[in-house]
């Protein structure tokens, strides 16, 4: 019987891999990875080869998604295939299904997790993990229009006192990858429409850039001033904080400088 086994990157370059993950992979006959769910920005593709001392071959969306991931599936029949991932393997519901379909086919799997960004984002911030609500994604516009989804989130999580971890769309095949700024105009857009005061100019928002690298960029602040702030080169991802312990408050005034005024929303 053959085996699949979803092996997590971590968040920034070949070495966030785990032992047991990288001893999975040098145990492997065939080793496949998928690089357009993240952006890993320190990552070099030979360099993990060399660590792994196997040859990895990259698959595309079209590959895992329109094709059911079946290049992996055929090789993972015959014997072990390592399926390597940015962050935690099964945070993208792409892979769940692979999962499924392994499954069913026979074939035994099994996962080495590794550093999620909801995890990174959580510990750089200070915010608690229990008090976040649903996660949402902001999409590129389609034809001009904007998707509602995520300002509806973020609406019904702060009603019930929630975060909101906002990721921001990619397009690996074209190299585009949406920025901070460009995720809140998406909302600001959409507010002028809904005129909701869900995400106004001084609302409360706290963007992070290369989670895992050595140079995290984390920033609390204002959506006016977060607007201008220079947050370099992505990944970047961003959160909607609702009313706050006093400990996150104190935290993010510390660790992302946020202005004292957040005090005044510590429930």
């Amino acid at each position: 019987m053959g085996e699949l086994v979803f092996i997590g990157l971590g968040l920034h370059d070949e070495k966030d891999i785990s032992l047991r993950g990288l001893e999975e992979v040098k145990k492997a006959d065939a080793v496949f990875a998928e690089f357009y769910t993240s952006l890993m920005p320190g990552l070099s593709v030979q360099k993990l080869e060399r660590l792994a001392e196997k040859r990895i071959a990259v698959v595309s969306r079209k590959i895992l998604e329109e094709e059911d991931g079946k290049p992996i599936l055929v090789e993972a029949e015959k014997g072990k295939v390592a399926f390597l991932v940015p962050g935690d393997p099964l945070i993208a519901t792409t892979h769940v299904d692979l999962r499924i379909r392994a499954e069913r086919q026979g074939i035994k799997t099994r996962v080495v997790h590794g550093a999620s960004i909801v995890s990174a984002v959580m510990g750089l911030s200070g915010l608690q993990n229990y008090k976040y609500g649903r996660s949402v994604t902001i999409p590129f516009p389609e034809e001009g229009s904007t998707s509602e989804t995520p300002y509806r989130a973020i609406m019904e999580n702060r009603m019930m006192g929630l975060h909101t971890l906002c990721y921001l769309d990619i397009k690996a095949e074209q190299q585009k990858y949406m920025t901070i700024k460009e995720g809140m105009q998406s909302l600001l857009d959409m507010e002028k429409r809904k005129r909701r005061h869900v995400i106004t100019l001084s609302t409360l928002v706290l963007g992070v850039a290369r989670a895992g690298s050595d140079n995290p960029i984390v920033k609390a602040g204002y959506v006016g001033n977060i607007m201008n702030h220079d947050f370099g080169a992505p990944p970047h991802i961003l959160v909607f904080p609702a009313k706050l312990h006093f400990m996150e408050a104190e935290a993010l005034i510390t660790l992302a400088g946020a202005p004292e005024q957040i005090r005044e929303m510590v429930e």
